[in-house]
């Protein structure tokens, strides 16, 4: 699974000025508050959920997890 920095290709891994980089939150950047998204800081998790749920990588990391729970389930099953 990437990185939400080497998803977006943002360069937030270079320069370091994205709290989510810098808390290696990059597969949960929505749960981190001042993320920079849009080239902009943003806000607490409560005031940008909406946001982040529209956005491609956080609908991409949810449908990575979806995929892998269900082949977990799959295999479980097997035994």
């Amino acid at each position: 699974m990437m990185n939400c920095w080497e998803f977006k290709k943002c360069g937030r891994d270079k320069t370091g000025d994205c709290p989510a980089y810098q808390k290696r939150a990059g597969k949960i950047c929505w749960l981190v508050a001042g993320t920079m998204c849009g080239g902009k800081p943003q806000g607490t998790f409560a005031q940008k959920i909406s946001s982040c749920m529209e956005c491609d990588f956080y609908q991409y990391i949810h449908e990575v997890t979806k995929k892998s729970k269900k082949e977990s389930q799959k295999e479980s099953k097997k035994m």
